[in-house]
């Protein structure tokens, strides 16, 4: 597999062009572009594993055609991830129980060093199987990896160690620890994600008061904004990710971020009194005096509900994965804001896929 990467910078241009186009009407001031490194930016990588006459190799999916490609090596994933998808392949040879009915490998990896690799299977994970897999784990580590191994079977968790990986990410001249559990979202490009981190530490410098952050996931941003900040309130609904960010908090030293399990559409109904949560019994939020918030939705963008939450706050950040839904919602938010800055983050090169980001300021 071969990259365009004498094309990267016409392709960036392109974005940014798109992206220019799309937020002219919101009389956005010239945007900041985030350049990707242009080979092995990715830290995640799933791959399909395909059977052959008694052989099998990673395979990835045409997304036009839908055939299968066979995948030796993958430019677009991490160093560490080609190294281990090479090493570990002939390992996995060497004993039948262990490739017998596998049928895809997850890899995650760290700038750090670290991997977690799961084993996915058709058939139930016995006794033997997890012997095997220990030696297989001693064999990686003798060859040098700090890996995590993890197999995966119908309501089947077998970790040989631990579901996570501890990422250390250089930010703004400090290193930050973030706890990334295994199936649960992180950044998949960690380069690209500290310039995310970074240029959000700028925009909101000179704040004042207290950051509301929705979507928090494992504290990503949330941990990076404290210092910024007198309190941050924070919330998150998957269990995982929220004791990530708790880790997270107590690895990094902060101590003015409070991270509360709910979606963002329950905490709109706490804020506006319509329902009362045993998870808010013991916080107050009447001591929060929140003035800035800061959402990173999902694709689909924020529902109109939380829209007229935000609208609320002198200062919004808004970091979106879909151009098209975050222009939606500016249809509304323009209307009380106006755009103060706006970014372009290259997070998957060589794919129409924007990652941007806006700060908005109440007019």
């Amino acid at each position: 597999m071969q990259l365009p990467v004498s094309q990267y910078t016409e392709l960036l241009q392109k974005k940014q062009e798109k992206l220019t186009a799309l937020l002219r009407p919101f009389n956005a001031p010239t945007i900041q572009v985030f350049d990707s490194p242009t080979n092995h930016y990715r830290m995640r990588a799933e791959f399909r594993i395909w059977h052959e006459q008694g052989d099998f190799y990673h395979i990835m999916f045409d997304q036009s055609t839908r055939k299968p490609y066979r995948v030796d090596e993958f430019p677009i994933a991490s160093r560490l991830i080609n190294q281990m998808m090479q090493t570990l392949l002939p390992l996995l040879k060497q004993q039948e129980i262990l490739h017998k009915k596998l049928f895809q490998i997850d890899y995650l990896s760290t700038l750090s060093n670290k991997i977690i690799v799961s084993l996915l299977y058709h058939k139930a994970l016995t006794e033997e199987w997890q012997q095997a897999a220990e030696t297989l784990k001693r064999q990686l580590i003798k060859r040098g990896f700090d890996v995590q191994l993890i197999g995966r079977a119908s309501k089947q968790k077998i970790c040989l160690g631990q579901d996570y990986v501890d990422e250390v990410l250089p930010v703004a001249g400090r290193n930050y620890v973030y706890r990334q559990v295994e199936n649960s979202f992180t950044q998949p490009n960690a380069v690209v994600n500290c310039k995310m981190l970074e240029w959000a530490i700028a925009c909101t410098a000179e704040s004042e008061g207290d950051l509301l952050e929705l979507y928090c996931g494992n504290g990503n941003f949330s941990i990076a904004l404290a210092q910024n900040f007198r309190k941050v309130l924070a919330t998150e609904i998957a269990k995982p990710s929220v004791a990530a960010a708790q880790f997270n908090i107590a690895e990094n030293n902060v101590d003015n971020l409070q991270i509360i399990r709910m979606s963002a559409e329950e905490f709109t109904q706490a804020m506006k009194g319509v329902r009362a949560f045993n998870r808010l019994k013991g916080i107050d939020l009447t001591s929060y005096e929140c003035n800035t918030i800061f959402v990173d939705p999902p694709r689909a963008g924020l529902d109109p509900d939380t829209i007229k939450l935000v609208q609320g706050y002198d200062r919004i950040l808004y970091i979106s994965c879909n151009p098209h839904t975050l222009c939606d919602n500016l249809q509304a938010l323009s209307k009380t804001h106006r755009i103060e800055k706006a970014a372009l983050f290259d997070q998957f090169p060589y794919t129409d896929h924007m990652e941007s980001g806006v700060w908005l300021m109440r007019k």
